[in-house]
């Protein structure tokens, strides 16, 4: 009998509780056109709390700024069904982004409401922190719509703390300070 194939790093599979199985992994070029294509899926509410504004489309010039991170300096994950990159619909991203000048580093998850509510943005939270740890950052904090409460009640649970640093109302910033263990 042989051993299972060893998966890359960063890249695992992840099994839903209603079993569907996903291929969590660092986005590629290829992923542009599925997660454009997968853009017309989302709800509205989904899209506003996302990118915190109305967004009728995800132009290809998004979709490959997304698909394009920055090795040095940005890190993003889908989870995406287990095919080839550019075949297999996406149905999480998940990003940081090193903030200029500083040691701290920006998130964002959008989970599709069709696998939403199954431990997926948890898991891609906590591989978002394992990424940060990895850089020494001393942050992760994201924005997040005040009505956003199943984000601001994952965040919190996972030990972030809300900062009222917004002249924006209904916008929180949540925090982790990331020497904290």
């Amino acid at each position: 009998m042989t051993a299972p194939k060893r998966l890359p790093p960063w890249h695992e599979r992840f099994r839903l509780p209603s079993g569907r199985e996903l291929l969590i992994r660092p986005i590629r070029p290829e992923d542009a056109g599925p997660i454009q294509g997968a853009f017309s899926l989302l709800e509205p509410e989904e899209i506003r709390q996302r990118f915190l504004y109305a967004l009728t489309e995800l132009t290809p010039e998004m979709a490959h700024r997304l698909s394009h991170p920055d090795p040095q300096t940005e890190f993003a994950l889908v989870a995406a069904e287990p095919l080839p990159p550019g075949e297999a619909l996406v149905g999480a991203v998940a990003r940081a982004s090193v903030t200029s000048r500083s040691r701290d580093a920006e998130f964002a998850i959008l989970v599709s409401h069709f696998i939403a509510g199954q431990g997926l943005g948890r898991h891609l939270m906590r591989r978002l922190v394992k990424w940060a740890k990895s850089k020494k950052l001393e942050h992760l904090y994201g924005d997040v719509l005040d009505s956003n409460q199943p984000m601001l009640q994952l965040a919190e649970s996972l030990g972030f703390h809300r900062v009222r640093e917004h002249d924006t109302p209904g916008l929180v910033r949540v925090v982790l300070n990331l020497g904290d263990d």
